[in-house]
């Protein structure tokens, strides 16, 4: 009779530590954090992003000249549906009732930069859906000036602040408010 195997150090160690994780249950697998008995607090997030573009895509911006329609226009909008549907795109993110989604793109110096804040009163944060507004606004830039620069990237995605719930307030170090001017080119 063959002997049953005992559970490897690795497999018992999660186990142990699921409890601890919130988003881990008792066997190990990803789970929804039950929010039910928390408290209902005001709740605020901001996220940045740039896009890094050429000189012509940048002057074809400017201009507004692009096949596709306005860039930041159609940018910004994407980046707030995008927030509108964070629970639909990552799976263990809460539906929230926003207050507000404000997003933010800018044409700058050999950049876009795309800035989003996002606001809540619910039992959870909203950091997600300022980062997701940001990534999908700056996927946007990229769709839309592809046919003119291919070699674009996105940089310095990040959280800048969040406020309200257990863990306070959040800032990072080198968070400045944007400017809400377009920089020249």
């Amino acid at each position: 009779m063959a002997k049953k195997k005992s559970p490897s150090k690795k497999t018992s160690q999660i186990g142990k530590g699921a409890a601890r994780l919130t988003h881990i249950d008792a066997k190990g697998r990803a789970a929804m954090v039950d929010v039910g008995a928390k408290e209902v607090t005001s709740r605020r997030a901001v996220a940045e992003a740039r896009v890094n573009i050429s000189a012509e895509l940048a002057k074809r911006i400017a201009q507004n000249s692009i096949s596709k329609g306005n860039v930041l226009d159609v940018a910004r909008l994407a980046g707030i549906q995008a927030a509108k549907r964070t629970d639909e795109l990552i799976p263990l993110c809460h539906s929230l009732p926003l207050d507000s989604i404000n997003v933010c793109v800018e044409l700058r110096r050999g950049h876009v930069y795309v800035w989003a804040e996002a606001k809540v009163t619910a039992k959870t944060g909203v950091e997600m859906e300022a980062l997701l507004a940001v990534a999908v606004a700056a996927l946007t830039v990229i769709d839309m000036g592809k046919s003119i620069d291919r070699s674009m990237t996105i940089e310095g995605m990040r959280m800048l602040e969040k406020e309200g719930g257990r863990s306070g307030h959040f800032r990072a170090v080198t968070a400045a408010k944007p400017s809400r001017k377009r920089v020249g080119i």
